[in-house]
């Protein structure tokens, strides 16, 4: 069974207490590395600049301490392989509806390749595949 490195857990440990209970459930079955939970202004500037987030400190969900964000790929890490983040995205999505039904988690999670939740992927105005959100 998977398990998260010890730099994967200290950035997981960053975040709220609903992304932590689902991406410990979710490395059961699905190897999986955390890139990035808290993130400071200097970071989220960073990642502003780069264009990795199309927002600026202090209003991306990283920027607060518990994070509401967290960044998660599929291990071994291949950014190009966009399917295979996609697969990921809906096996962290059906496990986070698990439990939300069954009282596990209290929030519903948001992918950033499906910002507006409607399963249509081609409607993004901009892709972020590791990121999931409470909402």
């Amino acid at each position: 069974m998977p398990t998260f490195s010890k730099s994967s857990q200290e950035k997981l440990d960053t975040c709220h207490r609903d992304l932590r209970v689902l991406f410990n459930y979710v490395i059961k079955g699905y190897d999986c590395t955390v890139v990035c939970g808290t993130r400071s202004e200097e970071a989220q500037t960073k990642a502003f600049n780069d264009g990795f987030s199309k927002v600026k400190y202090p209003h991306s969900k990283h920027n607060s301490l518990p994070s509401m964000a967290a960044d998660v790929v599929p291990y071994p890490i291949d950014w190009r392989d966009l399917n295979r983040m996609r697969v990921f995205a809906g096996y962290v999505l059906g496990i986070a509806d698990m439990l939300k039904r069954t009282g596990a988690i209290e929030h519903n999670i948001r992918w950033g390749g499906d910002w507006n939740r409607d399963t249509m992927l081609s409607d993004n105005r901009f892709n972020d595949f590791p990121h999931f959100e409470i909402t």
